[in-house]
Order: C-alpha cells, then sequence, then structure tokens
C-alpha cells in the first residue's frame, strides 16, 4: 500500500492526480461506504453521499494540511456529509431529523440491500433513538472498529468524552432492546 504522505503529495500534484485519486478512492472506497451507510441507513443514499464526499475531498486536498491522518480527515468530510445528507431530506420532508431516521429505519425492511435480519433490524431501531453523537461513536466503536484514538481525531472529541458516549449508548441499547 501506498504511504499516506506519498499519496497526500501525489494529490496535490497536477500531475499525479488521476492516478493518485484512483488509488485514494480504491483504498477507502469500502471503509467511508458503511460509515455513511450507518448514518443514512440506506444503499442508494450511501453511495450518492460516498461520491459527494470523493468530489469534496478532491476539491479540498489542497487545503488539506496534514494536522491528522488523510483517512480521519476524509471520515469526518464524510460523516459530516452524510449527516447535513439526513438534515436536508428531513427538512425536504418537513419532519425532524429524528422522524425521518426513524423512517430509515422502518423502510430498511424493504430496503434489498439490507442484510440483516430480525434482531438486526430491531438494533437498528435502537441506535436511531441513540443522540447524534452517541449514534455515531456507537456505529464507529462497534460497527466500524475503529480505535478510540481514530475517533477522537475524526470528532475532534477527547478519548475520555468518547468512552463515556460510547457506554452510555450501550446502556441506551440494552435498556431498549430489553423494552422491545
Amino acid at each position: 500500500m501506498i504511504e499516506e504522505e506519498t499519496l497526500v503529495l501525489d494529490l496535490k500534484t497536477k500531475s499525479k492526480q488521476a492516478q493518485a485519486f484512483e488509488v485514494l478512492v480504491n483504498t477507502y472506497k469500502e471503509r467511508l461506504y458503511w460509515q455513511i451507510r450507518s448514518i443514512v441507513l440506506n444503499h442508494a443514499d450511501a453511495d450518492d453521499v460516498l461520491q459527494n464526499t470523493f468530489i469534496k475531498v478532491y476539491k479540498n486536498i489542497d487545503g488539506f494540511k496534514g494536522d491528522s491522518k488523510l483517512f480521519s480527515w476524509m471520515y469526518r468530510i464524510a460523516t459530516n456529509e452524510a449527516l447535513n445528507f439526513i438534515k436536508q431530506r428531513a427538512k425536504m420532508q418537513g419532519v425532524s431529523d429524528t422522524d425521518y431516521q426513524d423512517k430509515l429505519v422502518s423502510n430498511l425492511e424493504a430496503d434489498v440491500y439490507f442484510e440483516g435480519d430480525e434482531i438486526q433490524l430491531q438494533l437498528q431501531k435502537a441506535i436511531a433513538t441513540l443522540p447524534e453523537k452517541q449514534k455515531l461513536v456507537f456505529n464507529m466503536k462497534y460497527f466500524q472498529e475503529l480505535k478510540y484514538e481514530e475517533i477522537s481525531e475524526i470528532l475532534n472529541t477527547s478519548v475520555g468524552g468518547l468512552k463515556a458516549s460510547y457506554h452510555l449508548a450501550v446502556k441506551k441499547l440494552e435498556q431498549y432492546l430489553k423494552e422491545d
């Protein structure tokens, strides 16, 4: 695999940019897709948001200073794009973000790309009830298997705060699933 510093330099060099961007997409598309999918829940929407994420990365790569890892920077963009997508869709439908999320969860059963069983569906319904930050932290830790340090870099939050958010999320999910 190409070194991150080399990839960033190639992305910023016009003569190498197209090839470097192809490497970037092939390297990170699956991980970013699943992060986005954990927020928007729908395959087609996740594909659209992923495409928008890579467009933003391409347009803004010159502004990447290297203060964080390239992956963390892209993950932050993907997360923000997904959250903005949810907000825009909710606004277009004249409902709250939470109501829109509830609708997405209820649509999971009809989504041919959703491979989960009834337990997975119940878990998604439970996750949809969490506050936004807890939902993000839980998805990144549980589904994406990111380390707290990586999540801290992506969300620009302390590791201690993330651990507390994750713990609270797990407790709320356990409670929701017991009641259901």
